[in-house]
């Protein structure tokens, strides 16, 4: 599909801008000798609101509609330390919506990270002590269902946004990044580089297999899933990313085989609790470029790319581009993991 046209297809969505774009795609110099390739990161952790993130991107879409519906109030849910509740609350807030976020826990004794900024936010915080999700054995579609009964029980009406606002329509968003990202990475001449994301619900791995494929791009998409959080995981993002193609004019079935997903080996314990390899990707990143990323999302996914290349699995001197995601407020709820080891320098 021409990249034109494909640019006229998303036209056609409302869309509220609620950040600058293009985010921007650096270079990793000392990481990139380290690794004896070419490595470079997407900068989508510094856009939107509330110390922003990549799902500013995913609710541009997804606020639209709920201002065209005049809702007053906006529903979604994640874990506690969700940047995509975070991000939520905070642009609803700048639109006059009053925002409420569900988690399945239990509440913690103390607001840290995230959650700190959601209370600050003044988001109406509801915490349910039994299981959902993956650690129930549900798939994200059955937890979906689940938070959208409860939201009728206890919020009235309201506009829903599924967890890290994986819809077709949310995800339009994404398709916008991996045209934005093509252009950019063909303007330093990088070709056919792998471009590695944390894959939380899957969204926007979902969003960018849809829009590089549909755009011709020779960067290929690769997720690392951070939370073993869903059952049938890879067969969700290929439904997703071919609802989003349907809904481009352009129908592109895709079956979870041709979904680029590494599950489960990077996401240590359990999701929400930092692992050392992600704590320590997390720290090379900081002291090597001055960059932070956070202990749930993109230290892990960061881990999973640095160890890949280290193996040979991403080719031996091809181009890597890690897509920063955001999460640094998830920084401050973990002191104790991120903070300087006893005996370290």
């Amino acid at each position: 599909m021409p990249v034109n046209a494909l640019w006229e297809e998303l036209e056609r969505f409302p869309r509220l801008p609620l950040a600058d774009y293009p985010t921007p795609l650096e270079p990793l110099p000392r990481l990139s000798a380290l690794l004896g390739r070419p490595l470079y990161i997407k900068r989508d952790d510094g856009v939107g609101p509330a110390m922003g993130g990549n799902k500013v991107r995913k609710l541009e879409y997804l606020l639209a509609e709920a201002q065209a519906r005049g809702a007053r109030r906006v529903v979604t849910f994640g874990g506690l330390q969700s940047n995509h509740a975070r991000m939520t609350a905070a642009a609803a807030r700048r639109l006059g919506m009053e925002p409420h976020l569900f988690f399945f826990e239990r509440r913690p004794r103390r607001m840290m990270g995230n959650l700190l900024l959601n209370e600050l936010l003044g988001a109406r915080m509801h915490f349910i002590p039994f299981g959902g999700g993956g650690e129930a054995g549900m798939s994200l579609e059955m937890t979906i269902r689940l938070v959208r009964w409860l939201a009728r029980l206890w919020v009235g009406p309201h506009y829903f946004i599924p967890v890290g606002g994986h819809s077709w329509r949310g995800c339009l968003g994404y398709v916008r990044a991996a045209l934005e990202l093509d252009e950019q990475a063909r303007g330093l001449g990088i070709e056919g580089a792998w471009v590695v994301v944390a894959a939380g619900t899957g969204g926007t791995l979902a969003g960018l297999l849809a829009g590089l494929t549909l755009g011709g791009s020779s960067l290929r998409p690769l997720g690392i899933d951070v939370g073993k959080l869903w059952k049938g995981f890879p067969a969700s993002i290929a439904r997703l990313a071919g609802e989003i193609c349907a809904h481009l004019g352009r129908p592109r079935p895709f079956t979870a085989e041709e979904v680029p997903l590494i599950e489960a080996t990077y996401v240590g314990e359990r999701y929400g609790v930092p692992s050392p390899q992600g704590t320590a990707a997390l720290r090379q990143m900081a002291r090597l470029e001055g960059i932070l990323l956070d202990p749930v999302y993109t230290g892990k996914a960061f881990a999973g790319l640095l160890d890949l290349a280290e193996r040979g699995r991403l080719g031996r001197d091809e181009p890597v581009i890690f897509l920063h995601t955001g999460g640094v407020p998830g920084l401050f709820a973990f002191p104790e993991n991120v903070g300087r080891p006893a005996g370290l320098p």
